[in-house]
């Protein structure tokens, strides 16, 4: 039978244990062994902690000890000493003591692990991920989940001092069309009939406020059958909240108080508030997207009349059909001639048909593929667009519809940042974005489709306008570039919340099917109200300094939506599926 007990973590050895007897319990991290004495570095949670085995100490934990390799799970007694001065290891909180052992218990041997705890860094992720308990046993995984777990609770403490209820909403639900594609689950109970795992608590939180609760938030599990990239899973984690009786700054400026709040406790940094804010148009038009990265300028700027009277056939077509030019420009540009053409081939591999560059020289040449075809004032022109054309500057030029070739510039803009090497590190840059369109127009299906989600609020004076040039009360906000989450006022109105539905082309069946609870909900006494929901992974991610949320995640899947580890999804059988009514077909070719 095992008996041990334990004193303290193996990181949190000082000088109060020095000259007593103490228990430690974890993991061998490394073993060194010098003819009669065996060093050992365990580790726990907390850190590290040297050992010593020898047999003038005692005689069977030495003996024992000979057994010990990487990743043993094992408990030891012993009396915490001062290392010699030339053993002394700085690098270590516990670097200047170490235990002389004298009992040694072994819980779990370890076969040869697929790889070091201490060199996973340098391991193929999939590798990591399939073996992801050992690849958590690192400090720097440690860490970021420790953060993840600080940041939770901080903004639990915020916002139960708010007055605000966390209150748990289903994970099985209806489907309904919110914009992502959901997972359906079947229902034995109810064959041929599927629950749906949410997108988000979205219509459960507002029907909350339909409860009188006020005040909403939950640490939310939510669901989205989508492609995935850097920052999005199928599972993740959201801070989900929602206020009645609140108009868009009460939210916005309970948001940046919470995120004040985290950084203050956490990191003892102040962050100004409050944060600016940027109208959808304007981060559209000056950075390309809307979710801008202010931490340097690179504005985009529209060039159109510079080119209308020019002889470059190739831009004519775009500018008869109504595209424009849009234009970034780089300030004592490094690049080299053929780099600047290697510059084209990126931009294409990023979706746009072609790039135009021009540059400024330092005897007042304009160099570029094109130059020409240039008038004599060009320099001159161009100066009056962007200010600051000065000598050893190039132009990057996108042409096309305004919709398309202005994204193209703010992926554009990125690569041009981050090969300049001109983005500030260390620094959190917040802001919002407001006033978002209604609606955005779905070539592919000829129809208009909500930009956030049908239950948000249309701006006063909506009722007079086109759809294309509505507007919502809605609100994002950015840290650093990325979204980290967003939110708007919803609407309370059944008849308004009819009348968006309509112009998104839902019929009133179909909105009695869907949403018959809600439009019922909303003749029984619907407050006014609006939330956010906010990524938390990628919060988590950001003030980790990780590229991807699988780092903060414990157990994250691939890219291709599979978890290594457990290996699923999985197939099931045949009578599992008869149970739920479901047979499989064959797979078209």
């Amino acid at each position: 039978m095992e008996l041990f007990e334990r004193t303290t973590s193996c990181g949190l050895v000082n000088s109060s244990h020095l000259n007593k007897t103490i228990h430690l319990s974890g993991w061998v991290n490394r073993r060194r062994d010098h003819g009669g004495l065996l060093f050992i570095d365990l580790r726990d949670r907390g850190g590290i902690m040297q050992i010593v085995f020898n047999p003038e100490f005692d005689k069977e934990a030495h003996k024992a000890a000979h057994a010990l390799r990487s990743e043993f799970v094992i408990s030891v007694t012993g009396t915490v000493i001062e290392r010699t001065k030339e053993t002394i290891n700085s690098d270590m909180p516990t670097g200047k003591w170490e235990l002389q052992v004298t009992s040694l218990t072994i819980h779990s041997a370890s076969k040869t692990p697929p790889f070091a705890v201490d060199e996973a860094e340098k391991i193929d992720e999939e590798l990591r991920l399939k073996y992801r308990y050992i690849d958590l046993r690192r400090p720097k995984m440690h860490n970021n989940i420790k953060l993840r777990h600080n940041i939770i609770f901080a903004i639990r403490e915020f916002l139960n001092n708010e007055e605000f209820y966390e209150i748990e909403t289903p994970i099985l639900t209806k489907n309904t069309p919110e914009g992502a594609r959901e997972f359906l689950v079947p229902s034995r109970i109810h064959p041929g009939n599927f629950y749906a795992m949410p997108q988000s608590p979205q219509l459960y939180k507002q029907l909350l406020m339909a409860s009188g609760m006020e005040k909403y938030f939950q640490v939310a599990r939510c669901f989205r059958d989508e492609d995935l990239r850097a920052d999005r899973q199928p599972e993740f984690t959201q801070l989900d909240l929602e206020m009645s009786f609140v108009k868009e700054d009460d939210i916005i400026s309970t948001v940046e108080r919470f995120l004040h709040h985290i950084f203050k406790k956490l990191f003892k940094i102040e962050i100004e508030l409050p944060f600016p804010r940027m109208k959808y148009d304007e981060a559209f038009s000056s950075y390309g997207s809307d979710k801008p990265d202010l931490r340097f300028g690179l504005k985009i700027r529209e060039c159109t009349k510079l080119f209308e009277n020019t002889e470059l056939k190739f831009l004519q077509p775009v500018l008869k059909k109504g595209g424009k030019i849009g234009g970034i420009h780089v300030s004592n540009c490094p690049f080299s001639r053929s780099e600047l053409n290697t510059w084209t081939e990126k931009a294409q591999k990023m979706g746009a048909k072609g790039l135009l560059w021009i540059r400024f020289k330092k005897d007042g040449s304009i160099d570029s593929p094109v130059a020409k075809f240039l008038p004599e004032t060009f320099k001159e022109q161009a100066g009056k667009i962007f200010h600051n054309v000065g000598t050893d500057s190039v132009l990057f030029l996108i042409a096309g519809q305004y919709e398309d070739a202005w994204p193209l510039l703010g992926r554009l803009r990125l690569a041009l940042a981050n090969a300049l090497d001109i983005i500030p590190k260390d620094v959190f840059n917040f802001s919002w974005i407001v006033e978002f369109p209604m609606f955005e127009y779905n070539k592919d299906e000829k129809r208009w489709d909500a930009m956030h989600h049908p239950f948000t609020s249309p701006q006063d004076g909506w009722e007079k306008l086109e759809p294309g040039q509505m507007k919502a009360k809605a609100y994002d906000v950015i840290l650093n570039g990325v979204e980290l989450g967003g939110g708007s006022i919803r609407i309370h109105d059944s008849e308004k919340q009819q009348k968006v539905f309509g112009l998104l082309g839902l019929t009133k069946e179909q909105v009695q099917k869907k949403f018959g609870f809600l439009l019922e909900a909303q003749t029984l006494g619907f407050p006014p109200h609006g939330g956010l929901g906010l990524g938390l992974d990628r919060l988590v991610m950001l003030l980790a300094g990780e590229k991807t949320i699988r780092e903060v995640m414990a157990f994250p899947k691939t890219q291709r939506m599979y978890d290594l580890m457990m290996q699923a999804p999985s197939a099931v059988e045949p009578d599992q599926l008869q149970d739920y009514g479901l047979r499989l077909l064959p797979k078209k070719k």
